[in-house]
This record gives C-alpha cells, structure tokens and sequence, in this order.
C-alpha cells in the first residue's frame, strides 16, 4: 500500500470487502468497527501484562477479532478474495481456558464491581466492549446473514475477559469488591 488515504471515503461511504459501497453507519461497520475498538483494548491488556502465556492467549484473541472484522467486512459477493476462517475449534479453545482459570477462583456469589486495580478496570471494560460489539452483531443478524459462529465467539470472548478479570484481581492482590445492592 503506497498510501493510507485513499480519498474514496470523503463522501461518507466505504466499500466492503467485495466491493459494495455502504454508508459509514452501516451497521456492518459498526459491528466491525467496535470489533475494532475491542482487539486495540485487548491490545492494552496484552501490554500491561507481565504473564508471556497471558501475553500470547491475548494475541491469537486479536487474531481471531481480525479474522470477524474481515468476515463482517464482506458483503457476501463472489469477489474471488479467500476469507479467513472462524472454527468451532476457538470457541473450544476459549472455554478451556476460562474452565483452566476458573478452577483457581474462588465461587462467585455476587456481582462484583470493577476496579481494585488498573488491569482490573481496562480488563472490565474490554468485557463491555465485547458485549456490545455482541449486541451489534446481533443487531445486525436481524437484516443480514451473519456466521452464527461469530456471535457464539464473541458471547464466549466475553466471558473469557469477566473470569480473566477474576483471574487478574488476585494476580494483583486486588480486591474484588463484591456488588451490595441497597434494598
């Protein structure tokens, strides 16, 4: 790519992966645009950790976030251009290691509350990013066919972050501070 800009976007619409043309607030675009947003915080998360095998899990999480983008991105035509492929196999994989980290945390009883420290924090709402960009997709399968592989990853990825969360706090000797609610 010689350039970043390529000026066909100033008019407000951007072509999909196939070569349709859409307005920017496409819903497609807002779904892979907060998937997005989602694989940079989990980017965060990846720096702020000292864990290499953590540091790694991070990665192939950005991995397969580029791979919904690019799948969200296309417009569905006969374009010739191979996608990358989602698999029930990382969805697999995803739930291994939540089952892997949960078995060290002690039972939830409660909400708890974000916070206690930092990573904690960026982690929680790396956790609400991925359920909203879970409520796009959804909102988006409701006019377009969308792989329901990729919803069941994200609803998985979401989880995935509430336990590492979890997992971080008493990494970190955080305290998890339990949800009270008046009554």
């Amino acid at each position: 790519m010689a350039k970043i800009y390529t000026k066909s976007g100033d008019s407000g619409k951007t072509s999909l992966i196939g070569g349709t043309r859409v307005p920017k607030y496409d819903d497609r675009l807002e779904a892979y645009g907060t998937i997005d947003e989602l694989k940079a915080w989990v980017g965060l998360i990846r720096d702020k950790l000292e864990e290499a095998s953590l540091k790694n899990m991070l990665i192939e999480i950005q991995d397969r976030l580029s791979t919904i983008e690019s799948l969200l991105a296309s417009d569905g035509s006969a374009t010739g251009k191979k996608l990358p492929a989602l698999l029930e196999t990382d969805v697999v994989f995803l739930e291994k290691e939540i089952d892997q980290m949960n078995e060290s945390l002690p039972p939830l009883k409660t909400f708890v509350l974000p916070g206690g420290h930092e990573l904690v924090s960026i982690t929680h709402i790396t956790r609400t990013v991925c359920r909203r960009a879970e409520r796009m997709i959804a909102k988006l399968d409701a006019s377009v066919t969308v792989d329901p592989l990729v919803s069941k990853y994200i609803n998985r990825l979401s989880d995935y972050f509430f336990v590492l969360s979890r997992k971080l706090s008493i990494d970190y000797k955080a305290v998890e501070t339990p949800w009270k609610p008046r009554m």
